[in-house]
């Protein structure tokens, strides 16, 4: 009998395959890195084949882990790194150049045309969205205009354009199914976020043939199957990784909140049916759609979160694993006056600011590693508390508690912070794989595995809560200090 489901969990340095119970339990999990590609100052790329061979490689792994058969495994979910872009010939499957991941910038120069040319007001109105080389739309435009003869075989019907989710769904299907999901779809910039459907003027003005783009579908929907696992297995949920953790938190009700910290910062707040207009700067998106009902959130996006500690690691070589920056920060009293603004590729929410770079303010001689470490730290919880202000101010309520999730969330000095800044509870789940959670929730839903959001929110348990803890004469020049560093930081770029 089918009892299980399995989660590709395609993210923007590896890619992983969870098999859950019928308790939402993890039974089996493997993952594999891939290469990151920076062809040109500002430029990221991937290559489509080596996430399709992991994705395949580690969802045998794991299906072989959990020691059930393959005709156990009742449904797959698929979750990934939004915005990021593939075409791929429709007749071979083959992709016509790398990925363009959703950190590339190249798309800069279009985004700043569409904004001379007053665009601003169609996009936002329409998708909920900033005109920013962020989104899909821009990096697609660059691929059809730089890809010798893309442009006349799009226009052609010959390629197909997805986001990592389509690319996978096709190639899991054999090539039968180009779909998407309403979340994936929806930050493209090119997705009528109200009307649940393309947007002919987008596509236009941004010259992008409406025959590339994949059919929409709900987020619990049995998309295709796929027998490349040993059994014929229905593909029967797929969301973008930020609305999937908010779906795995079981944050269903308006006013819950989901924070995911990975290698940037994800913030979601549930506004219920209402799609809210955001006067702040933040992005009105679609949460999930289920039996044709649209659940909308306000998102904040920071570009770097983990990817600062990695830098740390990696780059400075200060640390050798990022579980050491807990004891570093605990080590020292305070930042001693050190800030760090993680710009490496533009502030996003509340700033978006796309030529913003990485700083650090306040070093003396006697700053140490210890102190650059909780000033990484503390600048993940200092772009979360812009986030949650914005929110408060544009839905007039901000989040009562905050669930987070992501590789960070593990790191106690840094929830306690965190809690302190936002001066809001901070809950941590027992399973911080609340990503994989929220696809396999929609697989299990569109298969009968689960019977409604009821059902998924008892599965829901929390492992630890974080309370306020900094008085607000401790709080008040910490949060200054910080709005001094941005301030100072966007003047070298405006």
């Amino acid at each position: 009998m089918a009892s299980h489901i399995l989660v590709i969990d395609q993210g923007t340095t590896s890619t992983r395959s969870i098999v859950f119970d019928g308790a939402a339990r993890r039974v089996a999990i493997a993952q594999a890195e891939f290469p990151q590609h920076y062809p040109a100052l500002g430029w990221v790329e991937h290559d489509p084949e080596d996430i399709w061979r992991d994705a395949v490689a580690t969802a045998q792994q794991a299906i072989e882990h959990s020691g059930v058969d393959a005709s156990a495994i009742a449904a797959i979910g698929i979750t990934n790194q939004r915005e990021t872009v593939v075409v791929w010939d429709r007749a071979t499957g083959e992709p016509i150049h790398r990925a363009i991941v959703w950190q590339d910038r190249r798309g800069t120069s279009l985004c700043q045309q569409l904004k001379a040319d007053g665009a601003d007001d169609l996009v936002r109105q329409r998708t909920g969205l900033l005109i920013d080389p962020y989104f899909s739309a821009t990096k697609l435009a660059w691929l059809l205009d730089h890809v010798e003869g893309a442009r006349a075989r799009a226009e052609r019907g010959e390629l197909a354009f997805g986001t990592i989710d389509s690319f996978l769904l096709w190639r899991l299907t054999g090539g039968s199914v180009h779909a998407t999901d309403v979340t994936n779809a929806s930050r493209t910039m090119m997705f009528n976020i109200h009307r649940g459907e393309w947007d002919a003027e987008l596509c236009r003005l941004l010259r992008v043939p409406m025959a590339m783009l994949p059919e929409v579908q709900d987020n619990a929907h049995v998309f295709g199957t796929t027998d490349l696992f040993g059994a014929a297995i229905p593909i029967a949920g797929m969301a973008g990784d930020q609305q999937a953790a908010l779906f795995g938190q079981a944050c269903f009700r308006r006013g819950m909140a989901k924070s995911t910290y990975g290698t940037g910062c994800f913030m979601l707040l549930n506004t219920g049916e209402e799609a809210v207009a955001s006067q702040h700067r933040l992005l009105t998106t679609p949460a999930y759609r289920l039996d044709g009902k649209t659940t909308y959130a306000l998102e904040g996006s920071i570009f770097v979160a983990g990817a600062a500690i990695k830098w740390l690691r990696d780059g400075l070589g200060v640390i050798t694993h990022a579980r050491e920056t807990n004891d570093m920060a605990t080590r020292v009293p305070d930042s001693h006056g050190v800030y760090m603004v993680p710009a490496f590729v533009g502030l996003g929410a509340p700033y978006w600011e796309p030529d913003a770079r990485g700083a650090i303010y306040g070093l003396t001689l006697d700053a140490t590693a210890a102190h650059l470490a909780r000033a990484a730290l503390e600048s993940v919880a200092y772009q979360t508390m812009d986030l949650a202000e914005a929110m408060q101010a544009d839905a007039g309520t901000g989040p009562a508690i905050l669930r987070i999730d992501g590789g960070m969330a593990a790191n106690d000095w840094l929830c306690r912070f965190l809690a302190s800044m936002i001066e809001t509870p901070v809950e941590r789940p027992v399973d911080l794989e609340t990503t994989a959670r929220g696809a396999a929730f929609h697989a299990g839903l569109a298969t009968g595995m689960w019977s409604g959001l009821d059902a998924l929110e008892r599965l829901w348990s929390r492992e630890a809560c974080f309370e306020p803890a900094m008085d607000a004469p401790t709080r008040a020049p910490l949060v200054a200090g910080w709005r001094h560093a941005v301030q100072r930081t966007l003047r070298t770029v405006r």
